[in-house]
């Protein structure tokens, strides 16, 4: 195989292992620029994320004031076959948040209704809740030991085995 082939290879396990997930570990930075972790569900759509998230959570404060996050899909732990190698993917992404009067926050929040059932109903009428899309910028993803990757490029298509230097 060569390595070309190899990377569309990677390419293709990378879109399908983040594909599988219905939320994702998220990583914002709050106004005294300490990093908060959290999570939320997300719904996958054209390239991009999109989370609907609360004014009550930190997370959300944190994105209306500095745009920028990351996103950890992370191996269950339980289904690894080692714990210092889980497999995982961390994409660094921009986010900007969708007008609730606008016809692509219908079309994202019925796919979330769609995906996520009836909670969705509920929290689409919570007028303290806001949509954001996720834009991935660049990305790394780890199969295991001395298998890490980079991500860049125009819908992360360029990919790299990283190594050391």
């Amino acid at each position: 195989m060569t390595a070309e082939a190899e990377l569309a290879g990677i390419q293709q396990e990378f879109r399908e292992f983040i594909a599988a997930f219905a939320s994702a570990q998220l990583a914002t930075v709050n106004a005294e620029r300490w990093p908060e972790a959290s999570y939320a569900p997300l719904l996958q759509h054209e390239q991009k994320f999109y989370i609907y998230v609360s004014e009550l959570a930190a997370h959300t404060q944190n994105l209306l004031a500095r745009p920028q996050a990351s996103l950890l899909f992370i191996e269950d732990e339980r289904q690894a076959r080692n714990v210092f190698a889980r497999q995982r993917a961390v994409l660094q992404v921009s986010a900007t948040e969708i007008s609730r009067d606008s016809g692509h926050w219908q079309l994202i929040l019925q796919r979330m209704e769609d995906r996520f059932g009836s909670t969705m109903e509920l929290l689409r009428s919570l007028p303290d809740f806001h949509l954001f899309a996720l834009t991935p910028l660049s990305g790394s993803y780890v199969k295991g030991f001395g298998k890490a990757y980079r991500l860049q490029g125009e819908d992360l298509a360029q990919i790299t085995h990283q190594q050391r230097a």
